[in-house]
C-alpha cells in the first residue's frame, strides 16, 4: 500500500473538498499542482500535527511521513486567512504550533481538532469567528459573471483572493482534469479534444509540468505515490 485518499465534496460553501489518506510504506510522492489553500492535520506515531497549505504552481516531490493519517481541508477559491495572505502561501504553507489530536492553534485562538465529520463545523466557526473571509467578486467570476469593475481590478482582486492569477488557475484545474479522465482510461485524442488542448504535446508538456507524470503513466499507474485520488480503468 502507498496513498490511499477519500474525497468528498461539501454543502458549505467555504469548502471545495475534505480527503482523507492512509500512508504505507511511502517515503515521498508527487505533489501535484495546486489552485486551493487548505488546512491539513495528520497524526504519526501517536503525535499531532496541523498545517496550513497553500496553491503549488507546479509539480514536485514531497516527503510522506510513514503509518500516518491525513485530514485535509480543501477551501473554495476566493476565501482566505485574515491573518495570512494567500500569496504568501504559494508554492509553500505553515506549521501550526502546539497541536494535538484535540485542538490546534490558529488566528490567536485555539480551536478543536476536527474529524471527517466534524469539518463544516469547524469551518462555520471559523467564519463567524472571521477567521477565514472570502471575496464575493471571486466566486462571481468562477460563476462566469461580468463583474461591473475594469479587468484590472478583477485580476488584481483574484490574485490579492487565490494566489494565482486567472489563467494559472485554469491551466492548473485543466491538467488535473486530464490526470483523472487518463487515470480512469479516457483516450488520449478523447482528453486532448475535450478539454481544449491544441495537441498531444500541449497534453505532455501541461502534464509534466503541473502534474508531474506523462499520459503513459497515467493510464498504466504508474510513477509512484501522487498527491490525486486517481481512479485506474478495470480494462485496458
Amino acid at each position: 500500500m502507498a496513498l490511499r485518499f477519500e474525497n468528498r465534496g461539501s454543502d458549505s460553501p467555504w469548502i471545495d473538498e475534505v480527503w482523507t489518506c492512509t500512508s504505507g510504506r511511502v517515503t515521498e510522492m508527487t505533489s501535484v499542482a495546486a489552485v486551493r489553500w487548505g488546512l491539513v492535520f495528520h497524526e504519526q506515531d501517536g503525535k499531532a500535527y496541523a498545517s496550513i497549505t497553500g496553491p503549488e504552481t507546479r509539480a514536485g516531490t514531497a516527503p510522506v511521513p510513514e503509518g500516518a493519517t491525513f485530514l485535509g481541508i480543501d477551501f473554495a477559491i476566493g476565501t482566505s486567512l485574515r491573518a495570512l495572505p494567500t500569496p504568501d502561501l504559494v508554492d509553500g504553507g505553515v506549521v501550526l504550533p502546539d497541536a494535538t489530536r484535540r485542538a490546534f492553534w490558529l488566528d490567536g485562538v485555539r480551536w478543536e481538532t476536527p474529524g471527517p465529520d466534524d469539518v463544516e463545523a469547524l469551518v462555520a466557526r471559523l467564519v463567524r469567528a472571521g477567521v477565514v473571509v472570502r471575496d464575493p467578486l471571486v466566486a462571481e467570476v468562477r460563476r462566469g459573471h461580468r463583474p461591473e469593475v475594469s479587468p484590472r481590478t478583477v485580476e488584481r482582486r483574484f490574485r490579492a483572493a487565490v494566489g494565482l492569477t486567472q489563467g494559472a488557475v485554469r491551466q492548473i484545474e485543466r491538467a488535473r482534469d486530464a490526470s483523472t479522465r487518463l487515470a480512469a482510461g479516457t483516450p488520449v485524442a478523447d482528453v486532448v479534444n475535450g478539454l481544449d488542448f491544441f495537441d498531444e504535446p500541449h497534453l505532455i508538456r501541461a502534464l509534466r509540468r503541473f502534474v508531474g507524470r506523462t499520459p503513459r503513466q497515467l493510464r498504466a499507474g504508474a510513477g509512484g505515490a501522487i498527491s490525486l485520488a486517481l481512479d485506474q480503468p478495470t480494462t485496458s
